[in-house]
């Protein structure tokens, strides 16, 4: 009985350890290496067509500068094909982008294909 009570009080002390840490991670984010502030930015993956939700709302200030880094959620790892948009109306596409867990990914200007201004 004590050894069960000792495990138990054990796995107890580590739950918050094991919080923290995840907790600490990064997450997935976008390095915007691109030459202009990014208005919106959506992945779908690679190939579907299936875009997901406007990834720049989860900044303060709803765009990416140049050499900012932004947060993704609800993405997991994969390849993707990304949706980038600019003010003024001007949106291309980066394909195939591959996206890990935890790890910074970015879109540069040469990444992008098929814009439409």
């Amino acid at each position: 009985m004590s050894r069960a009570l000792i495990a138990v009080g054990v796995a107890l002390l580590l739950l918050p350890t094991a919080a923290l840490a995840q907790s600490k991670g990064k997450g997935i984010r976008l390095w915007n290496l691109t030459s202009a502030t990014i208005a919106s930015f959506e992945l779908s993956p690679a190939g579907k067509n299936e875009w997901g939700p406007n990834q720049t709302l989860n900044d303060k200030d709803k765009e990416v500068d140049h050499d900012e880094r932004l947060r993704i959620t609800g993405v997991e790892p994969g390849r993707y094909d990304a949706k980038v948009g600019y003010s003024g109306g001007k949106q291309c596409f980066a394909r195939d982008l591959e996206i890990k867990a935890d790890a910074v990914f970015s879109v540069s200007d040469k990444d992008l294909k098929d814009c439409n201004k």
